[in-house]
This record gives C-alpha cells, structure tokens and sequence, in this order.
C-alpha cells in the first residue's frame, strides 16, 4: 500500500482522506498542527459570540473512528523531497505521496505594527481571542467618565470589505443594537461606532453588482460606517491611520483584508506564484516534482480553461480538487485514465444580518429572508458529526428568536505550566 501523507486537515485534506479511506492501494496519514477539523465560514460566529467554538469544530480522532485513516498532531516544518519525508515539530514521517492542503494564513503586507496590534481571523485561537478583547473593551468603557476613552473602547474597525468583512460587520452592528444595550444598560452606545473600510470601490468585490448594492445599503440601515476607496495604512493599538489621513480612535480592529499560501520550506520558490500559492498542474501535482501534489488554497492551478489565472479560494474549490485528487490516485493504481480539474462553480453567498443576505447562483440572484434561509442550509451540509448540526441549529434558533445568545463569557486561561 501507498503511504499518503496529506498536511492540513481542512476541506480539501478531509475530503481526499475520506475518498482514499477504502482504497486497497493506500495508507492515509492526516498531519495536522490542531487535533480537530474546523468550519472557516463561521469562525465570525463564534468571535462575536453567537455560537460556540464546539458548534462547528470536530476532533480528527473522532471522525476518524472505524476508518483506515490515520492522525498524527504536528506542525510541518520542511519538506525533503529527495528522501520522500516531511520533518514536523513532533518527528519524521515517510511518504509514497505527499500532498500539501495547509490554506492560507492572514497577510499583512508586510505592516509589522498591524499585524502586532490586529485581530485576524483565521482560526478557532483568533476568534476566542478576538471575543474576549472585544468583552474587556466594553468592560473598561463602562468604567470610563471620560467620553473620548469610551468612544476609543466602543469603535470597532474592520479592514477589508469581502465576505468575512461584510458578516462580521453585519453581526457586530446587530449585537450592538439588540445585544449590549441589553447588557450594559447603563452606557451610551452612541460613543461607538462599527466602521467598515475596504480599498476598493465596492463591497464583496468578486459577487455580483446586486450583491455589493444590497451589502451596502443593509449594512447602512444597521449604522455601520463604510468607507470604501481607503486603506488601512497603519494601527498603534489605539488609533487607526487610513490612506487618506484621516484617523479613527479605536481599541479593536479586525484585519480581513487579505490572505496568502502558508509557505512550505523544501518546495522551491520557482513552484510558486501570486499569493504565494503553489503552481500545480492540471492534476493538482506541484510542478517539476514526481511524488507532491497540492490542493484547496494553497495551490494556483491556471489549466482550466474558465479560471485561466487560477481559482477563488473558496470551499468548494477545495473539496471538488480534494474529491478528485482521490479518484485520479486510485484510477493510477488501476490503470485507468486520470481527469484534469475542472471547477463546477456552484455560486456565492454572504450572510450580512438577520434575514439578511445575498446569494449568487448560477440560475439567478436571491437577496433577503429567502437568499439567509439558503445561507443557513447551505452551511448546515458541511458541519463535520450530526451533533454539531443539531447543536447548530437549536444554537441559531435560540440566538434568532430571542436576539439574546448566552455566550459572553470572557475566558482568560492561565497558559503558566505548574509543577506540583
């Protein structure tokens, strides 16, 4: 049997294991740096408190129970492609196939005083982080007599207008309003502001026109402020700095403004290309090598024909490459023709408040209650064990009748180890 080592236990890592879990041909080994799979497109859930981290995380162990499939906890730290094995920080591991599904990671552009003082939100770790910040703002604002500390404690800037930017701005601006005025009854949420700032001209710039206009006109009713054709230049901690100089006082901003492929130390820089995403061919195989393939985000594949300057990094491109790479391995084993990749885009969406949303669909574009009922069922289907999916969906249903979820628990755990 072949030894598949795939790193990264998202979409596309769990979807090609799954598909190679009954192969007579291979041994799977899924090689991750967290011991649980997790859903991206709700980490902003669970940074503002309206579901919890378990709702939409699934240990390895326990997904894979009763399957071929092994799990070994570790973060890779180089490959060697001549000795066919992958150093991590926990030891070696050997491999027949090796294949990189690792996503991306939050890109800063360089800007080493945001990235010290932002929030980004791409993991379980940022979201909790960014919820107990955002709960200790409000705390210290209560306390404060003086206004332009609470109006500094109160703001909330959210730099980059995609989909992540639009949810998060959405929620917050409807946690404001039906949440913590609730809660802290005592204070004047007139001091704080959502703002919502984005370089380009328009909001959720890879959806449709009607999308973007239906973004911005609900995000507007909800009274965030967005500033579009700015960037955000630079962040101390306390005062947000924009392109156009002017600058917004704020204890908390949210960088979704950008991504890029987590680099992999032994795949040569000549293998790599914008984004620093990792140039495949039309197989999902890394080019010039013979054994390493790479899947979902992480790689740049310009071979089909629609997508002529490589895929959105988007789910679905992960699990379609993911499910396909696993035919083609097993149609190796058995002499069958392999198939090139081909997306079959099935369309986008945004959730941007309660009854509110925006989904673009091959067949047409939905807008309103009807496009938010499609949102949750759509994003239903890929939570990982039928507890979470029923866990999510009592979660969401308490959270929608009663405006009012239970979750603001500021959670500061003691990372000294002690020694009895």
């Amino acid at each position: 049997m072949k030894q598949v080592v795939i790193v990264g236990g998202g979409f596309a890592g769990i979807k090609l294991a799954k598909k190679l879990s009954k192969s007579k041909h291979h041994q799977v080994t899924i090689v991750d740096q967290n011991n649980y799979h997790f859903f991206p497109p709700l980490l902003y859930q669970v940074a503002t408190a309206f579901i919890e981290q378990s709702n939409i995380s699934y240990p390895f162990r326990k997904l894979f129970q009763n399957t071929t499939i092994n799990f070994y906890m570790g973060k890779l730290l180089e490959v060697f492609p001549e000795e066919k094995k992958v150093l991590t920080d926990n030891g070696e591991i050997k491999y027949d196939i090796l294949v990189l599904a690792m996503g991306t990671e939050t890109n800063f552009f360089g800007n080493n005083e945001i990235k010290n003082h932002a929030f980004p939100m791409k993991s379980i770790d940022d979201a909790l982080s960014m919820r107990n910040h955002i709960l200790m703002q409000l705390e210290e604002a209560t306390r404060s007599s003086l206004p332009e500390d609470r109006t500094t404690l109160s703001n909330i800037v959210i730099a980059g207008g995609g989909p992540t930017g639009v949810e998060l701005a959405g929620m917050m601006a409807e946690m404001g309003s039906n949440v913590f005025k609730k809660d802290y009854p005592n204070f004047d949420f007139n001091y704080g502001k959502v703002y919502l700032v984005d370089a380009l001209s328009t909001l959720l710039a890879p959806m449709s026109n009607k999308s973007q206009s239906e973004a911005l006109q609900v995000l507007k009713k909800l009274g965030v402020e967005v500033l579009l054709g700015k960037l955000v230049h630079g962040y101390d901690g306390k005062q947000v700095s924009l392109s156009d100089g002017t600058h917004i006082p704020a204890a908390t901003l949210i960088w979704t403004s950008g991504v890029i492929a987590r680099k992999v130390k032994g795949i040569p820089d000549s293998a790599l290309g914008r984004g620093g995403r990792i140039l495949v061919d039309a197989f999902n195989k890394i080019i010039e090598s013979d054994s390493i393939y790479a899947i979902g985000d992480q790689c740049l594949q310009t071979s089909d024909t629609n997508f002529k300057n490589g895929h959105p990094q988007l789910a679905q491109v992960a699990i379609q490459q993911g499910d396909l790479l696993g035919e083609n391995f097993i149609s190796l084993e058995t002499g069958e023709s392999l198939k090139e990749f081909t997306y079959n885009d099935k369309g986008s969406m945004a959730i941007i408040a309660k009854f509110k949303a925006v989904v673009d669909l091959p067949g047409g574009f939905f807008k309103g209650i009807i496009a938010w009922l499609l949102w949750l069922f759509i994003h239903i289907i890929p939570i990982a064990g039928f507890r979470n999916k029923t866990k999510l969906v009592f979660s969401w249903l308490w959270s929608f009748i009663t405006n009012d979820p239970t979750l603001r628990l500021i959670i500061r755990p003691d990372k000294k180890i002690k020694n009895d």
